[in-house]
């Protein structure tokens, strides 16, 4: 089987000799070409070529936005995609069943790959912009670019960065009473005054250390999206319904300011202000409008055997 390695050799946890172990082992038994990415999107480029040329395989050994830059390039091709952990978190790989150790993932990848577990997923997209796991718009947004001003930090502290970068962003960064935009849904229902809204595609939201946030454990590889809004993002509120996604979510679910739409496969978002907006934990930049949908059978992935 052809592979081609897509290495981020600044990833938090990508090491020399992490890389070294992984592409023996890959190369041992298939026709290896082993590619880094020198920029951001570059893992894109590098990805569609492969596609193009045949290649059965892109692996990538990096984190979540390295992955979902690559996933862009091989959505509506035969290219499969398979992610080793590299990051700091690593969400998407955990979700699917890698292990967060990347060379035991490298043994599941390569039991995976010889009994052919393939499987056909959907996507979401913004825009045109494919993400795996989720998107977020407006405060979640917001945190996740304060999270990338000190990357320097993220080898080290990813998981008390984002809590310190969430804090910072409330108090200091984000307008919580300007900073407001509306969702109108496929039916024609629109909500006002929305802070926070996240499209997910997959579940968990992210992981704080060993523990998921859970905002809808019911979300699976082959559903639509799931929508959630929040309208009241005053300190206590946001952490009492943060806490809750650990656990029972029983706060969460039942908050009057907090609305959840399952089985979304189109919604819009506007808002006469700029509003920040990620793709799986990447800060992509602000816009006045987003179309956000659902892309059924779009991307081929490998899946780890139980």
């Amino acid at each position: 089987m052809r592979l081609l390695l897509i290495v981020n050799a600044t990833a938090s946890s990508v090491t020399a000799r992490r890389r070294v172990v992984i592409q023996a082992a890959l190369g041992s038994g298939h026709s290896l070409e082993v590619a880094e990415t020198k920029e951001r999107g570059h893992a894109t480029e590098l990805a569609r070529t492969a596609a193009a040329d045949g290649v059965d395989c892109v692996v990538v050994l990096a984190g979540d936005g390295t992955l979902n830059e690559a996933a862009n390039g091989l959505v509506g091709t035969e290219t499969a995609l398979a992610p080793l952990p590299g990051g700091s978190t690593n969400v998407f790989a955990r979700t699917i069943g890698f292990s967060t150790d990347a060379i035991e993932a490298t043994g599941q990848l390569l039991q995976a790959l010889d009994t052919r577990e393939f499987q056909r997923v959907g996507v979401g997209s913004v825009d045109g912009r494919r993400f795996l796991f989720h998107a977020g718009f407006g405060f979640d947004a917001a945190v996740v670019e304060q999270v990338e001003r000190r990357s320097s930090l993220k080898r080290w502290f990813a998981h008390p960065l984002f809590l310190v970068s969430a804090f910072d962003t409330w108090f200091r960064r984000f307008d919580r009473k300007k900073d407001r935009f509306e969702v109108e849904l496929e039916s024609g229902e629109v909500v006002e005054r929305v802070g926070l809204a996240i499209a997910s595609n997959t579940n968990p939201y992210t992981y704080l250390g060993n523990m998921p946030v859970k905002i809808d454990p019911g979300l699976g590889l082959d559903s639509e999206l799931t929508l959630t809004l929040w309208q009241d993002l005053k300190l206590i509120m946001l952490i009492r319904t943060g806490v809750s996604t650990l656990g029972s979510r029983r706060t969460f679910r039942r908050h009057r300011k907090v609305q959840q739409y399952r089985h979304v496969e189109r919604f819009r978002i506007s808002g006469g202000q700029e509003i920040h907006y990620q793709v799986d934990g990447d800060h992509l930049g602000t816009g006045s409008h987003f179309d956000v949908c659902f892309e059924p059978d779009a991307l081929t992935l490998v899946i780890p055997t139980a």
